[in-house]
């Protein structure tokens, strides 16, 4: 019988024939596609003929194609949909890719052609992006180990396959530990929440196999819970679970995978040259060096602090009144920045929430791309991964642009967070390929029969994974090394947290924010409330970001620390941590950082990013509409169409004419006045 990964699809788009797809295809499909892709590159390397842009660059770009086609399905099923043999996989897999990986980077005959065209460049008349794909091509290579030799080269390949174990185990741990825990709520445990959170801890349960409402450790749940219950001690015990994910002891710990990770990223680091992984990794980015990354988060953290001690000396005044002695704790912190946002702001989450309908948001997200870029979307009736998955056709003009799948709902076999990946990537070079791409988000579950409910962070993180969505989309390029989201990692959060601020025009909001029971329109005074309060309690979230990206950018600089915990807590005590407050992802179950190390170093890419959204925005409401045509026209010519074909800063360049200042982000985040 036929693998359907690696057979022809017949089906809608090409889309993976998913109701024909088991788990044991995955298996044989990636050994015969990582053959294929052996025997491709062998090819390329021992070419007898002169390299030449064609038969080098371009055949590397089309040599791995079957295996992307099987892992770009198998690594979005397995992180969205995990089972015990997809973990399994995930584990056989990892190292054979980071030792293929190797094979590719340290072929010698295969570098030699890359680097007789790198020398010769200037004579092949090639276009710009050809110029930029050789570039990146070559500097990929050198990156990777291709001019060691020797020892040097085998300790090489050595670390980079167990940086790949060690990356997996801990996405796996962690997903474990979030799993594993639940707390049943019953009886006076319940006073105090309000409908939408007790029914998506009835949800809970019922997925959980539980008699009643449980809480989980999904943000969207555990989040709320700690917004409502007055019941301290469950606030406590929830939020310590939540904060130990990771280091539980036992075989899910992620403490010591953190530490061999940091030393043996050093070690990568050396091998090729580099003071340290910070220098290594920050080479390739926008910030450039490590230096000005730290420069930028302190210029945050000054204000950011002051605010956050002033709104915590506020709510230890309430706590007090309550009744309890002592400090402000962090499992009090979300109660009474939420009752805070009652009395100051007249806004209660519970009032708001009913009024965040997640269909109405996801019509709300498509409008706003109707409207800038011309887009629409028409539901797909296939098979996806998951029943809850829905998938939709996106045109322009008639043409097919892409096909969008949304997977929204928090459940076991999800690993948590939000994000955006592609399982086909757009290019042109084996014809006009368009893309599919995914968001996966961990919004918590109606009870049957009644509407998905958002808070207002989830309606964000929504606009936000759409935002990375749209990169994949309007990606316009030749190669698919360049397409979409391949791009500086301090630039790839752009066209996200740039989307972000079109759920905060009123008109989008007065549109779709509309009442899950009556259907009436969101009031507009509470409408003027809602973005009254769009800057409060921004001093926590600011703080607890930034000390994130702190101890992330101190773990890569210099030698890597013996105890990542001590280094940590070394790091918190410096800058003075305000004691209520945690670190977003602290190092056990920091997987922006340690499941691999796409964010390694650059945690801080998100405020990179963040100052260059709060400007980008400007320009719209400069030009006096925030869905102004001609500006949406050069959005989409010098970013999101772009993808990494040129440098990222010459890109902003060519949209903005500048490059910004950190002032619109402190503006923005209602931490300096103006």
């Amino acid at each position: 019988m036929t693998n359907p990964l690696l057979s022809d699809w017949d089906t809608p788009f090409d889309m993976p024939p998913f109701g024909a797809i088991t788990d044991e295809d995955f298996e044989p499909a990636f050994d015969a596609a990582l053959a294929d892709a052996r025997t491709h590159l062998a090819a390329i390397a021992d070419a007898p003929e002169a390299p030449t842009f064609a038969n080098t660059i371009e055949a590397l770009e089309q040599a791995d194609a079957l295996l992307s086609k099987v892992l770009g399905v198998f690594y979005n099923v397995a992180g969205a949909d995990s089972t015990p043999a997809r973990e399994a996989l995930q584990r056989v897999f990892s190292p054979k890719l980071a030792a293929y990986s190797a094979e590719v980077s340290m072929n010698p005959k295969l570098f030699a052609r890359v680097e007789a065209l790198w020398l010769a460049r200037d004579d092949l008349a090639l276009s710009e992006e050809q110029a930029r794909v050789l570039m990146l091509t070559r500097r990929g290579f050198v990156r990777a180990g291709a001019l060691l030799q020797g020892d040097a080269r085998d300790r090489y390949k050595a670390v980079q396959e167990r940086l790949a174990v060690l990356g997996t185990d801990f996405m796996q741990n962690l997903l474990a530990d979030e799993r594993n825990w639940h707390m049943e709520i019953t009886g006076d445990d319940l006073d105090g929440l309000p409908d939408f959170v007790l029914d998506a801890a009835r949800a809970a349960g019922v997925e959980k196999g539980a008699q009643g409402p449980v809480v989980t450790l999904s943000r969207s749940l555990i989040t709320p819970f700690l917004q409502f219950s007055p019941r301290r001690d469950l606030r406590k015990t929830a939020y310590q679970a939540y904060t130990a994910r990771g280091a539980n002891g036992g075989d899910t710990d992620n403490r010591a995978i953190a530490t061999e990770t940091l030393a043996l990223r050093q070690e990568r680091a050396n091998l090729l040259g580099y003071d340290d992984f910070a220098q290594f990794k920050l080479e390739t980015e926008m910030a450039g060096h490590p230096d000005r990354v730290r420069d930028l988060l302190m210029e945050v953290w000054a204000p950011a602090k002051a605010a956050a001690l002033a709104d915590a000396a506020t709510m230890t005044d309430m706590l007090h009144a309550d009744g309890h002695n002592g400090e402000l704790e962090p499992w009090d912190w979300h109660f009474y920045a939420e009752r805070r946002r009652q009395l100051e702001h007249d806004l209660d989450e519970a009032e708001l929430k009913p009024y965040l309908q997640l269909d109405r948001m996801i019509e709300a997200a498509f409008s706003v791309a109707n409207r800038l870029f011309g887009l629409e979307f028409a539901p797909l009736d296939v098979a996806l991964y998951h029943d809850d998955a829905r998938a939709w056709d996106v045109t322009r003009n008639g043409k097919h642009m892409a096909v969008f799948v949304g997977d929204y709902f928090a459940r076991g076999a999800k690993r948590s967070g939000a994000w955006c990946s592609a399982m086909r990537s757009q290019q042109k070079q084996a014809g006009d390929i368009r893309p599919i791409v995914v968001n996966v988000c961990n919004f918590a579950k109606a009870e049957a029969g009644k509407p998905a409910l958002l808070s207002w962070d989830d309606a964000r993180t929504l606009f936000h994974e759409f935002g990375h969505a749209l990169h994949q989309m309007l990606s316009n390029v030749t190669y698919e090394s360049i397409s979409g989201t391949s791009v500086a990692r301090d630039f790839v959060e752009l066209p996200s947290q740039l989307y972000e601020h079109w759920l905060e025009v009123p008109e989008v909001l007065g549109e779709f924010a509309t009442h899950a029971d009556t259907g009436a329109t969101m009031p507009k005074d509470m409408l003027d409330r809602l973005l009254a309060a769009a800057t409060h309690d921004m001093g926590f979230s600011t703080v607890e970001f930034v000390a994130s990206a702190l101890v992330d950018l101190t773990f890569h600089e210099g030698t890597a620390p013996e105890d990542p915990m001590q280094a940590q807590a070394e790091v918190l005590e410096a800058i003075g941590m305000p004691r209520a407050i945690r670190m977003r992802h602290a190092t056990p179950h920091f997987a922006h950082v340690f499941a691999g190390d796409g964010y390694s170093s650059g945690y801080y890419s998100y405020m990179w990013s963040e100052v260059m959204d709060a400007d980008a925005f400007e320009a719209f409401l400069e030009a006096g509409d925030p869905f102004h045509a001609d500006t949406a026209a050069l959005l989409e010519k010098h970013i999101l169409s772009a993808g990494g074909s040129v440098e990222a800063e010459d890109l902003y360049r060519a949209f903005r004419g500048r490059l910004p200042g950190v002032e619109a982000l402190l503006k923005g985040r209602g931490l300096v006045d103006g």
